[in-house]
């Protein structure tokens, strides 16, 4: 017979933003105790909301099953003397597994034989098991945790009540001085408390007291209000803002959609100064107009914790909260529309980018000479060239604003909507714009080539610079989030699909960087450290870029360790290897390649090929097919033109090996063969490491 347990831990109210984590955090402790327990179940369900975190097991078994083991006891020698009689080693043994010497089997074991006996253990009852699901939560970890009373221990926050119950009875334990029960509560104003009959009414009696307990259903709940409001007034909202939606629904239990007004004079301040002061702040939903123009109307939904009782009171006292966030975001833009952006430039010097590394003017100079390399490399029209070195000199301005120092999250999109205003042409407005993207390993890059490289000098500063003063990432601790810096460099030079050497570029900004000695030093000691840090940030793309979930470990290790460090043509040759691998010829051409690159090690010293020490035909022939595909590596960065040339040259060598013995008993001839060999290792090391590729 299968059963039902629900366990809730009621608490005072927790940041939205710690629940979900917590309740899966709850889950998966409670999924390893019952595994470890060997008690079966067939589901497991969440609930939660702000002041509770629960989970429903659903075909819980009834017992544990007997457990039968062969227990090792002491080996036959000691366990019996020379008659066969007993030791006290053996008598003892069977006692302590409760058995008799009449139990005692004999088993070998590596050579040695050993007695053993039958150990039976009958399987507990599930409600003897479950007081033990206390160290589920006792062992839960938190961002931040507190004590309260006289109580040592912590949580996340003070536990006033639990539900364990399995089916209608209560499993009896006590956490942190809160005894288990059967009482829940419902919500903190419209509900009260109540005592549940069985486990599986949970849901249906907390719907009762104004509390709804699924997530998820909370946050249909949400999205159907305000669509619904929406399709009333003719509105669109952004429901697509996760983070928001997600925040909104772990602040309730009882969510009721309404919506408020703002004076049309804040419709002046950007709207992304707005959308910061409603959404972030305030957690209210934006309004637009549901047309093509989809502008912004004084308008904002927001979610209460209740009922529409009194509903037009807190609606008021929203709207005035609203009015002054609104007043000062106006305030701060108008202010910051009287100050030029040289004045900001100059501010700049003022403030420190890092003690060892100079102000945020140092930084911004810095970036402006890498900018220039860069737009050689990004082929610049004159227009984006001169587009750039204007957002160069001025990019980073808007960090001393006054609306950027109060809404730090609008750094760049203020400083474009500024500099777009004061009259800097559209392209420098992008750019100052897209300077932070992407900001993740999967968000939208920039749009612009010289947002683009704007972008990745910023970005190749920072992560040089840190490096530079030893600030290496270890483990989880990488305060100044180089990872992230390092893998958007990676994904916007793939995305744009320039080719240049990795390690050339770095030479470049060593060279052209005006810094002082100690920091130049630093530049050039931890510039190899850079280039693997960034490849490794290259292998990660690599395990996500693929649609198949990743491309293979050995494809990924094989174009890594190529003698090459053109980012763009790594990824293509990961991708070229990948799609020809399941091909009919893939295994015969990386074969015959191998086999050449393992053979190619054993020449001594680097000469040069002697046509005249040729003995037959297939010498020849494959000289002039390496000649051949030297001259296509030569004028095609392609990667797949590439392979194919490498495929078509395989026959080739195939019809070498045929008919020469490398390692010939001729020094000459042996040594002029190894040297061929070697010319076609240096085109394919360029290429990949081919060792590393597993052949099916």
């Amino acid at each position: 017979m299968n059963h039902t347990f629900l366990l809730e831990i009621g608490l005072e109210e927790m940041p939205a933003k710690i629940i979900d984590p917590s309740v899966e955090q709850l889950k998966n402790n409670v999924e390893s105790f019952l595994n470890e327990a060997n008690l079966s179940f067939e589901s497991i369900k969440l609930f939660s909301t702000p002041r509770r975190l629960a989970l429903m097991i659903e075909g819980l078994a009834e017992v544990q099953p007997d457990d039968v083991q062969m227990v090792k006891g002491p080996a036959k020698k000691i366990a019996q003397d020379a008659e066969g009689n007993w030791s006290k080693a053996a008598i003892g043994f069977t006692k302590g597994q409760g058995a008799s010497t009449d139990d005692i089997v004999f088993k070998e074991v590596k050579g040695v034989e050993y007695i053993f006996v039958e150990k039976f253990t009958k399987g507990k009852k599930a409600v003897e098991v479950l007081p033990g699901i206390t160290a589920c939560i006792t062992s839960m970890n938190f961002p931040v945790s507190m004590k309260w009373h006289t109580h040592s221990y912590r949580f996340i926050r003070p536990i006033h009540w639990i539900v364990a119950m399995l089916d209608q009875s209560v499993v009896p334990f006590e956490v942190f001085n809160v005894h288990s029960g059967s009482i829940t509560q419902g919500h903190r104003f419209l509900g009260k408390e109540v005592q549940l009959t069985h486990a599986s009414e949970y849901e249906h009696i907390l719907e009762k007291q104004n509390v709804i307990a699924d997530r998820e259903k909370r946050k249909s709940t949400i999205v159907n209000q305000i669509t619904d409001l929406c399709q009333e007034k003719g509105w669109k909202v952004p429901l697509d803002n996760k983070e928001l939606l997600n925040e909104v629904t772990d602040l309730v239990e009882y969510p009721t959609v309404f919506f408020g007004s703002f004076n049309e004079d804040y419709l002046q301040v950007p709207e992304a100064a707005l959308e910061v002061s409603m959404a972030d702040h305030q957690r209210y939903f934006p309004v637009r107009k549901q047309d093509d123009t989809q502008v912004f109307l004084p308008y904002f939904i927001a979610v209460r914790n209740g009922s529409e009782d009194q509903i037009d009171t807190v609606i008021k006292g929203n709207e005035k909260v609203l009015a002054a966030r609104l007043a000062d975001a106006k305030f701060f833009y108008q202010e910051d529309q009287k100050i030029s952006i040289e004045a900001c430039v100059d501010k700049l010097k003022r403030v420190s980018f890092h003690e060892k590394l100079g102000s945020l003017y140092d930084k911004q100079e810095r970036v402006s000479v890498i900018a220039q390399i860069l737009a050689n490399e990004f082929d610049l029209s004159k227009q984006e060239k001169d587009a750039l070195n204007r957002a160069s000199e001025i990019f980073k301005f808007d960090l001393v604003t006054n609306t950027v120092i109060e809404f730090t999250k609008l750094q760049g999109k203020i400083g474009a909507i500024l500099a777009k205003e004061k009259g800097e042409k559209e392209l420098v407005g992008d750019a100052i714009s897209e300077q932070y993207l992407p900001s993740s390993a999967t968000s939208e890059l920039p749009s612009t080539k010289v947002g683009t490289v704007l972008s990745l000098a910023d970005k190749l500063d920072t992560l040089i610079m840190f490096f530079a003063i030893g600030q290496v990432p270890t483990g989880s601790n990488d305060p100044f989030a180089l990872r992230r810096q390092a893998m958007g460099i990676v994904r916007m030079i793939e995305n744009s699909g320039r080719h240049f050497s990795l390690k050339n570029l770095m030479n470049q900004i060593e060279e052209a960087l005006n810094i002082n000695v100690e920091l130049k030093a630093g530049v050039a000691q931890n510039q190899n450290l850079v280039l693997q840090f960034i490849k490794d940030r290259i292998d990660q793309q690599m395990q996500l870029s693929n649609e198949s979930g990743g491309l293979p470990f050995d494809i990924r290790q094989a174009v890594l360790k190529a003698d090459q460090d053109d980012i763009v043509f790594t990824f293509d040759a990961a991708l070229t290897l990948n799609k020809n691998k399941d091909t009919a010829d893939y295994k015969a051409t990386i074969e015959a390649l191998t086999r050449v690159s393992n053979l190619a090690d054993k020449a001594s010293e680097e000469i040069l090929v002697n046509e005249e020490l040729f003995e037959k035909d297939s010498e020849k022939n494959l000289y002039l097919a390496v000649k051949q595909t030297k001259n296509i590596f030569s004028h095609t960065i392609d990667a797949n033109k590439r392979y194919q040339a490498l495929k078509e040259l395989s026959p080739t060598i195939d019809n070498f090996f045929e008919e020469n013995m490398v390692m010939a008993d001729d020094e000459k001839i042996k040594n002029n063969r190894l040297a061929m060999l070697k010319s076609i290792k240096h085109l394919l090391i360029t290429f990949a490491d081919l060792s590393q590729l597993l052949i099916k």
